[in-house]
């Protein structure tokens, strides 16, 4: 039996990013199975509070259930570090370089973890003759997947077959965003991994019927992408994909879950990103690759919330 080392749990959950619905049903999940686990569980969500404003007398530690900007950047975890309150999931630094999908793939490519050639491009630097300077100069061949260099759920992603639909997708995505990353396409096999307290528990793969796993692939039952688990790999890959996305979740300092992407093409483990606030939603991965390694939902959000410290 689990020994309890918290009582009163307080669950962040919302804020203002654009995956707040998908925070809300993660944080709703979280809240339920806390309380089937006997915990005093309260929720505060940014968007209307500050988290300024939490409580410490009442909290002994922070579930956090928060997905995107502000709440898996590194922005909820340096309040959470100031008011010197155990929280979940990874801290400051490495919160904030998994999302910056430039600093951790200079990272992978350190640890030597193949990820997806690619370039930045900022929108002041942003013009017909620099994107066609920097395809030639980086040999980025279409299709070419276009991403915010900090988003999550695959907010903001393009994929483009021509010159044409690039520049104007880019010139989209540069009225929201200031800087973009540009990366070839990885066709294959998409096969994600779960990393829990750093031990690999198990790749799961997926068949999007959509384009690619996008959002709606992600978090819609309509979408109806297949879910294979274990994935299609023999014994010998199965094992490399589990070390590798355990290289990745250490390479980037994390703490707690981490949900590693992958794509398996010609015989190779392309790194697409790592995920520290994975969602806990009844479509999301990690619980499922959790159950079939026989940890059901309840017994997940504990091992997480047990994880919980200050200077992580």
């Amino acid at each position: 039996m689990i020994k309890k080392k918290f009582k009163n749990v307080l669950v962040v959950v919302g804020g203002d990013s654009g995956e707040r619905e998908i925070s809300l049903k993660s944080g709703k999940a979280c809240v339920k199975a806390l309380q089937k686990k006997n915990y005093n569980v309260s929720t505060l969500d940014p968007k209307f509070k500050n988290l300024n404003l939490i409580n410490k007398l009442k909290t002994d530690v922070i579930f956090n259930a928060l997905h995107g900007k502000g709440g898996e950047d590194g922005v909820a975890q340096s309040y959470f570090e100031y008011l010197k309150i155990p929280y979940t999931h990874s801290g400051v630094v490495s919160s904030y370089n998994s999302m910056n999908k430039i600093i951790s793939k200079e990272l992978f490519i350190k640890n030597k973890i193949l990820t997806p050639k690619y370039f930045t491009l900022t929108k002041n630097d942003f013009n017909n003759r620099n994107l066609k300077k920097l395809i030639m100069k980086k040999k980025i061949y279409f299709p070419i997947v276009i991403k915010p260099i900090n988003e999550g759920s695959s907010l903001g992603v393009r994929i483009v077959k021509n010159f044409k639909d690039l520049y104007e997708s880019s010139k989209l995505l540069f009225r929201k965003y200031n800087q973009l990353l540009f990366e070839n396409f990885i066709g294959g096999q998409e096969i994600q991994v779960a990393v829990i307290n750093n031990n690999a528990l198990g790749a799961i793969e997926l068949v999007p019927k959509r384009s690619f796993y996008d959002y709606k692939a992600k978090y819609t039952k309509a979408a109806k992408t297949k879910h294979i688990m274990p994935a299609r790999l023999n014994q010998k890959k199965y094992s490399l994909i589990l070390k590798l996305a355990k290289r990745a979740h250490k390479s980037l300092g994390c703490r707690g879950v981490t949900r590693t992407d992958f794509k398996f093409y010609k015989n190779k483990f392309y790194l697409l990103e790592l995920n520290t606030q994975p969602g806990m939603t009844s479509l999301s991965l990690v619980p499922e690759i959790a159950s079939h390694s026989g940890i059901i939902f309840e017994d997940l959000v504990e091992k997480i919330l047990l994880d919980a410290s200050i200077n992580r």
